[in-house]
């Protein structure tokens, strides 16, 4: 497949490393000169110098056959019309574009995306996405990362085993036995840094962190297997009244069941926020000021959740939230060197905003009848959940005779409206949706597994 990437920032690079490990055609166009040649230098891929929204910088980077092209640049308006011109121009089948501005999002002006008006076929919102992360976080508070799969009827868990968890040197097809009507299944493992698929014979240690897929309704038990504890949240501080806080708030109160508090430093982005939000009171201020924090109710909030654009005062004001009280701290984080300072620092969960933004694109590229994509850690797995086709290797065949590879485990079966934990007698069906933990070097292999071709979009 052949892809053009416009932005070569933090996503544009990172949707170029995925799509370059997996032998794509890609060419990177940004205009910075450094961000092109820190691309090329470090990945398989072409670059181009210069504005996304030139026909001329369009044609050079090869748009006449290109089979999709991701604008993902930092400005909206950039991105859109990098869109309308591989439409009109170049005829590039698959268009995708990120946009941030809420106005462009509005559902009453969707029509803006036709084909015969603005030719986008998928619009990604980064803080949309960061959101909708957010709550996860927030429902699975003792978890440090959560996505939900197979219409919200399983979950993916990620968590961090203390050493006085439970099933500490137990093999994992043990766990099976012991808790047979536990629909809990490890799918993937980070020791000592180090990201791995298991096999039936390996044990937990601590220190371990686990990726554990399991129905919905079975969370909370799955969670006490593992020694945690789920928390109730009922009161919940925000720092940042943007987008994403905003957005967070509005859920919440649209849930119904959880009272929160925003602290927005910017006056004129307080007073929206306050005017959009019915029950949610907002304070004008700095989020790392004690008086302010404690006049929020810090020290009874069961969580607090920091979303402001600036990744240092995201730490510290959950530090800070921390050491007054607040049992709960969940932070935005956009640097990745910053993510090994967080346990250290007592910080419970992060969302990584470029990981959701390049889940969403990703979803949106896989071959095959996939529904969702969630990537792990630094690129290093996705969570694939994909519908088995007639033309899949795989239909008809039990799990145990697939040539999976090392690197791949499925994590969880929804057939008929129920979800059920995979074995080797299973047997795969047409129709069968199923969820896959894969390394990010098997995502190819997975592909032709599922083998659907480019004509499917």
């Amino acid at each position: 497949m052949k892809v053009i990437i416009c932005g070569a920032g933090q996503v544009g690079w990172q949707i170029a490393r995925h799509l370059s490990g997996e032998r794509n055609d890609v060419t990177v166009v940004d205009n910075n000169p450094d961000l092109v040649r820190r691309a090329m230098d470090t990945l398989e891929v072409q670059g181009i110098a210069g504005f996304a929204s030139y026909p001329d910088v369009l044609d050079e980077a090869g748009a006449r056959d290109a089979d999709m092209i991701i604008a993902a640049t930092h400005s909206d308006e950039v991105n859109m019309v990098t869109c309308q011109v591989a439409h009109s121009v170049f005829a590039i089948p698959r268009k995708i574009a990120r946009l941030r501005s809420q106005s462009y999002l509005d559902a009453i002006y969707s029509d803006l995306y036709r084909r015969d008006h603005m030719p986008i076929d998928v619009v990604i919102s980064p803080e949309k996405e960061v959101a909708e992360a957010a709550l996860l976080r927030l429902s699975a508070p003792a978890a440090f990362d959560t996505e939900s799969f197979l219409d919200n009827k399983s979950q993916l868990l990620g968590l961090q085993l203390a050493d006085d968890c439970p099933v500490l040197n137990t093999p994992l097809r043990q766990l099976t036995d012991l808790f047979s009507t536990l629909s809990a299944n490890v799918v993937g493992i980070r020791r000592k840094g180090s990201l791995f698929v298991p096999n039936p014979n390996d044990q937990l240690f601590g220190g371990d962190q686990v990726y554990v897929f399991t129905n919905t309704g079975d969370v909370n038990r799955t969670l006490e297997v593992f020694g945690k504890t789920q928390l109730k949240q009922e009161r919940v501080v925000i720092i940042g009244g943007g987008n994403v806080g905003l957005a967070v708030a509005t859920a919440l109160e649209n849930a119904g069941n959880v009272r929160a508090k925003i602290i927005e430093r910017d006056s004129r982005c307080a007073e929206h926020a306050a005017d959009a939000l019915e029950r949610t009171i907002v304070l004008n201020g700095d989020g790392l000021s004690p008086e302010l924090l404690e006049e929020a109710g810090i020290s009874r909030s069961d969580a607090i959740l920091c979303v402001t654009d600036d990744d240092k005062v995201n730490l510290l004001a959950a530090v800070r939230a921390k050491g007054m009280g607040c049992p709960m701290a969940i932070c935005l984080v956009n640097d990745p060197t910053l993510v090994p300072l967080l346990a250290p620092m007592g910080i419970d969960a992060y969302i990584n905003p470029r990981a959701t933004t390049v889940s969403s694109i990703l979803r949106h590229i896989r071959h095959g009848r996939v529904r969702e994509v969630h990537s792990i850690g630094d690129a290093e797995a996705e969570v694939i959940e994909a519908q088995v086709l007639s033309t899949s290797p795989i239909s008809g065949v039990a799990l145990r005779d697939i040539d999976f590879p090392e690197g791949v485990l499925i994590g969880a079966v929804l057939r008929d409206g129920k979800v059920s934990r995979p074995d080797g007698s299973m047997r795969i069906e047409e129709g069968d949706v199923i969820t896959i933990f894969t390394m990010s070097a098997d995502v190819p292999e997975v592909e032709r597994l599922l083998q659907v071709s480019i004509d499917f979009f």
